[in-house]
């Protein structure tokens, strides 16, 4: 379980998070709603250690984040896969290569056989071909980059599962297929994850639950149907502004 309590954060002058207050149970599929800037990735972040709040409590699996010392929080990022915005891939290595770096056990990690039996899974399980492990990222489309990360991401068969903007820059077509691994994966590995994401129609699809993340405070909580049904004036406003008409298909 993942619980964050009360977290603040700013830079400088600028309040990110105010009071953030967000829990995702063990096998959940929660997508972080919100605008540009609001801080989602900022969150994500938390999770994983890279960023300290102000103040609050970020827990995982009851463990204080900010608390552990350098070997623990090494072993708590061991169970968290981390899908970046923009796929951050080795230009330099090769699709197999990078794949092999999730690999979170070192022991593992060293073993070649294990890496390449453990890289073909992870990349069948993205719907890639086996022969794109030999390739370089530059040779790969946008979508395909996508995955190749989610693959990286899933290697070190992690319990959480954190995608920052996973559908950023793509096209419809492509932005379903990452929605869709999104989903089959949290079913087939039986991860729990956390989806950034501003892309309400996407997080319909995906998530069971909904967080909507703005003014620094997490406002509306709920499934799909209840977000839709919200008079929250921030929820109405964010479903309106952005996207239209939205009608939720049950």
């Amino acid at each position: 379980m993942i619980e964050i309590h009360g977290v603040k954060k700013r830079f400088g002058q600028q309040v990110v998070l105010d009071g953030v207050d967000f829990v995702v149970q063990d096998g959940e599929t929660v997508a972080l709603l919100g605008p540009s800037g609001t801080g989602k990735s900022v969150l994500l972040k938390h999770i994983v250690g890279l960023i300290r709040q102000d103040s609050g409590v970020v827990k995982v699996d009851g463990k204080e984040v900010a608390r552990l010392k350098r070997e623990e929080l090494r072993a708590l990022r061991s169970t968290i896969g981390y899908v970046f915005q923009n796929g951050a891939l080795f230009d330099s290595m090769t699709v197999f290569e990078n794949i092999r770096l999730g690999i979170t056990d070192e022991a593992k990690y060293r073993d070649m056989e294990y890496c390449r039996e453990r890289v073909a899974k992870c990349i069948a399980l993205v719907n890639l071909a086996p022969e794109t492990a030999d390739k370089y990222p530059a040779q790969l489309s946008g979508g395909m980059r996508k995955r190749v990360g989610i693959s990286r991401a899933i290697a070190g068969s992690p319990k959480y599962l954190l995608y920052d903007e996973p559908t950023s820059g793509l096209d419809p077509v492509n932005s379903d297929i990452i929605d869709d691994l999104v989903k089959s994966l949290a079913t087939e590995l039986g991860v729990t994850s956390i989806m950034v994401t501003h892309d309400v129609r996407g997080a319909f699809r995906v998530a069971d639950r909904l967080a909507l993340l703005t003014s620094g405070r997490i406002v509306q909580q709920g499934t799909p149907k209840e977000f839709m049904a919200s008079t929250v004036p921030e929820v109405r406003e964010f479903l309106e502004r952005d996207f239209g008409n939205i009608t939720f298909a049950a």
